[in-house]
């Protein structure tokens, strides 16, 4: 892709400062800036690489004011991320799957395909349906009677599981798994583990993303719900018959034991553990490397820690942490001084 300044200034509605028949044909970082490129300036700790780089074009802010020359066309913008994140995805449109069935993907004759495209060594099942504008590319396998909406994209390695449910315009990163079993052992009297029978499914809904090699465990009955615009990172682990809620964003790592409702609007950080068969409410923020071992059950909560609590109380309490060894040497001090008082008294009521 190749376009001139004045293509995406008209396309993001922003004002030139500079030459406006510049050619760019890819995004690059501010501070990796090369000709040819276009680059932005958002934060302002970045501000210092707007006077050196050597990308062609910097997007900026319309109220930006620059100590100094720059070299590059500048573009001005109400919204410098909302900007950056449409011109990514112009330039990061995927090319390279051919319209239509592979000749070498297998796609049982039962299965209903729309005008999307199925690339080589794909399995589709009987009883599949896929709706229009889908990209299912190498290697992908789709299990009986699954259900594809419009606009979705698999990557190379995905598995889906018979009867899952996927809505409208969803993403699936490589080697991401979507119905697989939950984790359902019943103990015998021998001590040993009988396996559940997981005959639920998983549903997602319109407007999802999911990052690579993550996993989305069918449920035991019912369904397992990813609710639309969930946004998943990689490696996440989503138990049986769990419900994640509108909205809420799950970063890398994260994991949610069965039976559990995460709210809307919610932001897991890396790392988290969510126990089963409790509720977070809307908006809950949970801080990285927390373990959440009870419902949250006030929206709009900050938590931290493990178990997790109150995420002001934890600062506080990580601060006296630190603090502990100072203050045992002060709490021996004052026993000593208590003791030494206490002695005194004594002596002087003898005399007395």
């Amino acid at each position: 892709m190749q376009v001139s300044a004045a293509i995406i200034s008209e396309m993001l509605n922003g004002t030139i400062e500079g030459n406006p028949e510049v050619l760019i044909n890819k995004p690059s970082k501010i501070e990796e800036g090369e000709p040819g490129s276009i680059s932005f300036l958002a934060n302002p700790k970045y501000e210092q690489y707007a006077y050196s780089t050597k990308a062609s074009v910097l997007l900026v802010g319309k109220d930006f004011k620059a100590k100094q020359a720059i070299e590059p066309t500048l573009i001005r913008v109400d919204d410098v991320y909302g900007s950056i994140t449409l011109l990514l995805e112009q330039f990061g449109s995927e090319a390279g799957l051919a319209n239509g069935i592979d000749d070498f993907a297998k796609v049982d004759e039962s299965a209903q395909v729309g005008s999307s495209s199925i690339g080589a060594f794909s399995v589709v099942e009987k009883g599949v349906k896929i709706g229009n504008n889908s990209k299912i590319f190498s290697q992908v396998y789709i299990g009986e009677n699954v259900t594809i909406g419009d606009n979705v994209t698999l990557y190379p390695g995905v598995r889906i599981y018979k009867e899952c449910v996927l809505g409208n315009n969803i993403t699936v990163h490589s080697n991401t798994v979507i119905g697989s079993d939950g984790f359902g052992f019943a103990p015998q009297a021998d001590g040993s583990l009988k396996k559940v029978s997981q005959i639920g499914n998983v549903i997602i809904e319109d407007n999802v993303d999911i990052g690579a090699n993550a996993v989305i465990d069918r449920a035991t009955m019912g369904s397992t719900v990813i609710k639309q615009g969930v946004k998943l990172d990689n490696l996440i682990q989503v138990a049986h018959n769990v419900v994640v809620g509108e909205n809420t964003v799950l970063a890398a790592q994260a994991g949610i034991a069965g039976s559990t409702k995460i709210g809307k609007g919610c932001m897991i950080g890396g790392q988290v553990g969510i126990v089963g068969h409790i509720e977070v409410s809307d908006g809950t923020k949970i801080q990285a490397q927390s373990g959440v071992s009870r419902s949250v059950k006030k929206p709009n909560t900050a938590i931290y820690g493990s178990p997790a609590i109150a995420y002001n109380d934890f600062l506080r309490s990580q601060i006296l942490f630190q603090k502990l060894p100072a203050l045992q040497k002060q709490m021996l001090e004052m026993e000593q001084k208590i003791q030494e008082l206490t002695k005194n008294a004594a002596l002087d009521s003898e005399k007395v």
